[in-house]
């Protein structure tokens, strides 16, 4: 009889400790539900504030210990040999899950720490991508105690702009402002979010979004989707509402389609990423405009990178096989 080899047991992460913890839940699920159970053994964790715990298919809950992502089941633990993140916002997004596995040393499917730190930070990640060349709106940074009159920022950068939170994900606190009295109400929004904001002149143009990820240790771009948003900008509600078309691949130029995916590989390569991630462009006159980068991009339904996937002739299984792989074997080369 043949041997059979051994699965490789896999913790989900999914949750945490944002505004996005809904939509994490969603993505981790999908996780969960296309790896191959011949594969792998899996374990859907979900993180709050107060607890980690997995939640079996009798809907009992079991304690996960964050300092180990210990398993407690009954007597025994279970320590994963992988960890797959799909925690939008932190811990997941911002660094800490990276962190806290590169000192376990356990594989996780994420990029490494600093570039998932750094790509959470608008402010910082816009400062050093412009460093390498890459073409950014004009914005404002600043935090809860000094925010700037309404005339300084429309001097600066025109009607409409949009006010963001410096460190939050889809869409979660951002308002477009076109006139001096919804100022005071989109600065509270985004104060709400996070301490520092980020105030961004309005882009005039196509929006774009791009997925990327590491296979054989090579980036692969995807092909770049359009979005078109029924609402003022692509919001939450456009998001996760269906109020927004996504069009892959983008109606644009093609040249202009090889650019942005030349700068998406510039970025990926410069920050040396792992994982996957998701670069966001509005395309105005013809000159691409870098918005965002995000290192734990949604893996829901509904999401852009498994749209992209799909169009790339990958399915969603074979998509989070590769990605795991990737990870196990960049643990190898690093610990080796």
């Amino acid at each position: 009889m043949a041997h059979q080899p051994s699965k490789i047991s896999v913790i989900v992460l999914m949750g945490g400790y944002t505004s996005e913890f809904g939509i994490s839940i969603k993505s981790g699920k999908v996780v969960c539900q296309e790896l191959d159970s011949s594969k792998f053994d899996i374990y859907p964790c979900v993180v709050t504030k107060d607890q980690w715990y997995y939640q079996d298919a009798h809907l009992v809950k079991h304690r996960v210990d964050p300092g180990s992502f210990g398993i407690h089941i009954k007597d025994a633990v279970i320590y994963p040999d992988v960890v797959f993140n799909t925690i939008h916002g932190s811990p997941g997004e911002d660094g800490h899950i990276a962190a806290l596995c590169t000192l376990l040393q356990i594989p996780q499917t994420s990029t490494h720490c600093y570039a998932a730190a750094l790509s959470f930070n608008k402010r910082d990640c816009l400062s050093v991508l412009k460093a390498h060349g890459i073409t950014c709106a004009e914005s404002i940074y600043c935090d809860v105690h000094n925010p700037p009159d309404f005339s300084e920022v429309e001097k600066k950068l025109g009607l409409p702009f949009f006010v963001k939170p410096n460190r939050s994900g889809s869409s979660y606190g951002v308002s477009k402002v076109c006139a001096s009295e919804e100022y005071q109400s989109a600065l509270s929004l985004a104060f709400a979010e996070d301490h520092q904001i980020l105030i961004e002149r309005a882009l005039h143009g196509t929006e774009i979004s791009v997925g990327a990820y590491s296979h054989n240790g090579v980036p692969v771009i995807f092909t770049p989707t359009e979005i078109v948003s029924e609402n003022a900008f692509f919001d939450l509600s456009a998001k996760y509402e269906g109020k927004a078309k996504e069009i892959t691949p983008a109606r644009i130029d093609h040249d202009v389609a090889q650019e942005v995916q030349r700068l998406v590989q510039k970025i990926y390569t410069t920050l040396e990423m792992n994982g996957a991630c998701r670069a966001d462009f509005i395309i105005e006159d013809g000159q691409p405009y870098f918005i965002e980068l995000n290192s734990t991009p949604g893996l829901s339904r509904e999401s852009l990178i498994p749209q992209q996937a799909k169009y790339s002739g990958i399915t969603l299984t074979e998509f989070f096989d590769r990605l795991i792989h990737e990870a196990i074997n960049n643990h190898k080369t690093t610990h080796r």
